[in-house]
C-alpha cells in the first residue's frame, strides 16, 4: 500500500495521525475484501481549505468535516470487477497498485465534532477516515438504504478496531 499524508497546516492530534489512518486504512480494505494493493492520499487542511476544495469540486460554498475523491466508479460498493475489466485505467502503471483515491480532512473539525459527539478526537479521525474510505469503495448515503448499510460497515469497522464512543 502508498500511502501519502499532507498536513498542509501542521496540524497537532493527541495520537499519531499517519499511524491511526494508516491501521484504519488498512481495516477497511481487509474488511471490504479488497484484491489490490493501493494507492490513498489523506490531506490535513484547515476550514477555509476544505472550504475551497469543496467548493472547487463539489461546488458547495462551505466548510465541511471530510471530502471524498474516489478513483473508481464503482458499479456497487466494493464490485472490482469493473477494476478487473480494464486495469490500465484504474493501476498506477508504475506501482501496479489500484489508484483508490483523496481524502480531505478539516483538522478543527475533528476536535469539534469530538467535543460535539462526546467521544475523542482519535475516535472522530478514525471514522472520518472509515467514512471516506468506504466512500472511495463505492458506498454512498444519499438515499435511506444506502446509508443504513453504509453506517452499520462504518461501526462495525471502527468496533473491529476497538475504536468506539
Amino acid at each position: 500500500m502508498t500511502f501519502c499524508v499532507e498536513n498542509e497546516i501542521e496540524a497537532a492530534f493527541p495520537f499519531d495521525m499517519e499511524a491511526v489512518a494508516e491501521q484504519v486504512i488498512r481495516k477497511v480494505l481487509e474488511a471490504e475484501k479488497c484484491p489490490y494493493e493501493v494507492e490513498v492520499n489523506l490531506l490535513i487542511t484547515d476550514a477555509e481549505g476544505i472550504r475551497t476544495y469543496n467548493r472547487e469540486y463539489r461546488e458547495i460554498d462551505r466548510e465541511t468535516d471530510v471530502l471524498s475523491f474516489p478513483g473508481v466508479d464503482y458499479e456497487s460498493p466494493s464490485d472490482f470487477s469493473i477494476v478487473q475489466e480494464d486495469e490500465s485505467a484504474y493501476l498506477n502503471p508504475d506501482t501496479e497498485e489500484l489508484v483508490l483515491g483523496d481524502i480531505v480532512i478539516c483538522a478543527a473539525r475533528v476536535f469539534s465534532q469530538a467535543e460535539e459527539y462526546g467521544h475523542t478526537p482519535l475516535r472522530e479521525f478514525a471514522f472520518l477516515v472509515t467514512h471516506s474510505m468506504l466512500h472511495l469503495l463505492g458506498y454512498d448515503h444519499m438515499e435511506p438504504e444506502e446509508e443504513k448499510v453504509m453506517f452499520a460497515r462504518q461501526e462495525e469497522i471502527l468496533k473491529e478496531l476497538g475504536i468506539t464512543r
